[in-house]
């Protein structure tokens, strides 16, 4: 699909991504793929902001990923949009039978008309040439838009609550923790949702919000219809580019100090916590056992294994795994044999899932998927949909989860701690006086 592109010198700061956000919601599909300026190594762009489908893919999780590598194949265009945890139905004899208050479809990807691509001095605007007129029109429109400074729009405070009890997750985490100690898994994700029910949010003013106390590289807006993703994700599922494909999987939390010797401090303990190392190896493996299903003859490495990375809430271990691939391999089958993601699963991979299903209380649903996009090269890059606030708006339901690993060092009332650390800012962000 051929695309009219026109480059214009500017910088990306707060304000003209307020006026992108808020002039492309008028849109019924938006993707907003947002690095915050967070450096580090293995990206491409500081922000994309991709809106209006001209076609699109939506379906549930059955023949899932082959419908999308058919989409994908043969639109040979960008796209854009999610994979939802339940797509695991398709790639394994799973199923998923939990409480789903959110109700998205299990996978969703559209054909923009419109796409600007950020650099850092630069924005590249490409638009289907069937609308190409309109370039000039739209980016006046967009820097020219008036707004109102953030927040300055009162609204009431969500009232949050828990799916699953205090004394039901001991429960559960004792139970998960029997499964280790039988040998049937190595380590499971074990996740919890807190919800609201009836409540009307502004999407975009939350996401502001929760975006500006998190800052992470990772950051989604994305809108189809009535379903809307506010992700602070600082976590890299998979990313392709030529015949490089590297995996970044986050396992290892502490939480960050205002003091900064007590910061520096507790970078020093997480970096040499056993328990917490040992979770990132361990999925650091599975990443490595995924990726060599595809990878070409010993070219899978570690270029970092448990390195710290600080963000504005917490302090995190990150792995970096890469390898090489045969261009004969299609960009969705990549995805497909390395999905879901080992951070959110466990090891062994279909152990942990089975198990995760049982003691859960809610279906994942988008929460512990991935949102990216495909390039017309077939290149890709994908986030894990972690630290997320997902709200459908005709059901009137605002819902995030959170997580942790469990292994056979986990302590229950830890982990609930760990819990509710990684919750703070997507409550905040809900919770507050708007």
């Amino acid at each position: 699909m051929r695309r009219t592109a026109v480059t214009y010198t500017t910088g990306l700061d707060e304000e003209l991504k307020r006026k992108l956000l808020h002039w492309a919601t008028r849109f019924n599909e938006v993707a907003w793929l947002d690095s915050n300026s967070y450096v580090q190594a293995h990206s491409s762009y500081q922000a994309i902001l991709a809106t209006d489908a001209f076609t699109s893919l939506q379906t549930d999780y059955f023949d899932g990923f082959s419908k999308l590598d058919e989409y994908q194949s043969s639109i040979e265009d960008w796209l854009f949009g999610y994979l939802t945890y339940d797509l695991k139905n398709d790639v394994e004899e799973l199923s998923s039978k939990n409480h789903d208050g959110l109700g998205f479809p299990d996978l969703f990807f559209f054909q923009p008309k419109r796409l600007f691509l950020f650099n850092d001095t630069t924005v590249e605007i490409r638009y289907l040439n069937m609308i190409s007129d309109e370039i000039e029109t739209d980016w006046k429109e967009i820097v020219g838009l008036e707004l109102l400074p953030p927040d300055a729009t009162p609204s009431s405070p969500v009232r949050i609550r828990l799916r699953t009890s205090k004394d039901n997750y001991f429960d559960e985490v004792n139970r998960m923790l029997a499964h280790i100690e039988r040998g049937d898994i190595y380590e499971a994700n074990f996740c919890q949702e807190f919800y609201s029910e009836g409540v009307e949010i502004d999407p975009v003013n939350t996401f502001e919000h929760l975006n500006a106390i998190s800052r992470p590289p990772f950051a989604t807006f994305l809108k189809n219809g009535p379903f809307h993703a506010m992700s602070a994700s600082p976590e890299r599922y998979l990313r392709k580019s030529g015949p490089e494909v590297i995996s970044q999987p986050i396992k290892g939390t502490a939480k960050r100090f205002q003091n900064e010797t007590l910061d520096s401090e507790m970078i020093e303990i997480l970096k040499n916590d056993p328990k917490e190392r040992s979770e990132n190896i361990m999925i650091t493996d599975l990443v490595r056992n995924d990726l060599s299903r595809f990878a070409e003859k010993g070219s899978v490495e570690v270029e970092e294994l448990c390195a710290v990375y600080t963000f504005e809430q917490v302090h995190q271990l990150i792995s970096t795994v890469r390898c090489k691939v045969s261009d004969s391999i299609q960009p969705v089958e990549l995805l497909r044999k390395t999905f879901p993601m080992g951070s959110m699963t466990g090891a062994p991979k279909v152990s942990a899932m089975k198990i995760i299903e049982e003691l859960e209380d809610a279906r994942r649903g988008l929460y512990s998927g991935a949102i990216g996009y495909f390039a017309p090269n077939g290149d890709f890059d994908f986030n894990v949909v972690i630290r997320s606030i997902l709200y459908n708006s005709a059901r009137q339901y605002v819902s995030f989860s959170v997580g942790g690993a469990i292994t056979a060092k986990s302590i229950p009332e830890k982990e609930y701690e760990e819990c509710l650390l990684k919750a703070k800012a997507m409550r905040e962000a809900l919770e507050r006086d708007k």
